[in-house]
């Protein structure tokens, strides 16, 4: 069965960081794309990144492009997502997500979720 557990999140004031971690587990992830969407109250869920495991090739959303870096470690079956400089306009529930046969944004396409991590940037 496979999981994906967020951790990392929590409140800190503008201008900070967070780092995001996800841990991946349940099957061999080598082919998959790993991505990282946020979801603010009232609003539609939003592509933040996405990593493919094999080669690490990254893909941002342009409003988090040169803040946020995603990687992963292989051998420890996580992907992160270091987030700087955040913004009130960051603040959001954060989810992982696994697509088998896709990268790119489009949440509808990913197979796998985790449960989300709140993530807090006051003002």
């Amino acid at each position: 069965q496979v999981q994906l557990v967020e951790s990392g999140g929590g409140l800190v004031q503008a201008g900070g960081s967070l780092r995001l971690s996800c841990a991946a587990s349940g099957r061999t992830f080598s082919g998959y794309a790993m991505g990282w969407f946020r979801q603010a109250p009232g609003k539609e869920r939003e592509f933040v990144a996405a990593i493919t495991w094999s080669i690490g090739r990254r893909y941002y959303a342009d409003s988090v492009k040169g803040r946020f870096t995603i990687s992963r470690d292989n051998a420890k079956n996580t992907v992160y997502l270091q987030m700087n400089s955040l913004k009130p306009e960051d603040t959001a529930v954060y989810y992982c997500a696994a697509a088998a046969h896709y990268y790119g944004s489009s949440w509808s396409e990913y197979d796998y979720w985790g449960q989300g991590t709140q993530v807090t940037v006051s003002s």
